[in-house]
């Protein structure tokens, strides 16, 4: 999953964006509206988090600008004001949910899987391919029963090829569901990352690649 974080409280920003990269998401983080404008103009994010009274765009005109475009970008807003009216008018700007300041981190995650799921097709919580099974709300992965112990890249980039169902997946693909802004295009991460992913998980090999093509999950 790749989630926009915009909000003008900075510590809370980094904390959370943290809390979610350990959690295999690839998180970019903003701090005014403006600056979100910009990254959803050239970025695709599944989620975008955006606090309601952010300095120059407000997030609800942020929001405004997502529910007008074909992006497919989920909104979750945040605000300290808790009461229902306030709760309406946030999901009278298009977005797909609402959390009030303060809030539980766990919650925070548990709302951006669900926002997630609710792509065309929907993806179930657990994926299952080829005796590997990974379990998304519980962020673990098995295959044939034993535990896999992947870093947070190995499993987001295992997330990626299993969405696929089989087929190709680019390393452009790769690079931009997997990882953040700050990633040089030009390293050789994915293929060190995809490398590694793929001793971890054993034999019979299942990922397969395909020079200057990309990835594939399957026996």
């Amino acid at each position: 999953m790749r989630v926009l974080m915009a909000d003008d409280e900075r510590v809370l920003a980094d904390m959370v964006a943290e809390g979610l990269r350990r959690l295999s998401m690839a998180v970019d983080v903003v701090y005014d509206g403006d600056s979100a404008l910009e990254r959803l103009a050239v970025n695709r994010y599944d989620v975008a988090v955006l606090d309601r009274d952010m300095p120059g765009q407000t997030g609800d005109e942020v929001c405004r600008w997502i529910a007008g475009s074909a992006t497919g970008t989920r909104v979750l807003l945040l605000t300290a004001a808790a009461g229902i009216r306030q709760r309406v008018e946030g999901l009278g700007l298009g977005a797909d949910d609402y959390l009030t300041k303060p809030f539980a981190f766990a919650e925070l995650v548990a709302r951006l899987q669900a926002l997630s799921r609710r792509s065309t097709p929907a993806l179930p919580p657990v994926l299952e391919q080829d005796g590997i099974v990974l379990d998304v709300t519980r962020h673990t992965a098995t295959r044939d029963g034993m535990p896999l112990s992947l870093s947070p890249k190995e499993y987001a980039v295992l997330h990626v090829l299993m969405r696929a169902g089989g087929r190709m997946v680019s390393a452009e693909d790769l690079l931009e569901q997997a990882w953040d802004e700050n990633t040089d295009p030009f390293t050789n991460t994915v293929r060190t990352t995809v490398m590694t992913l793929r001793r971890k998980l054993g034999d019979p090999p299942v990922i397969h690649t395909v020079p200057r093509v990309g990835y594939r999950l399957g026996a």
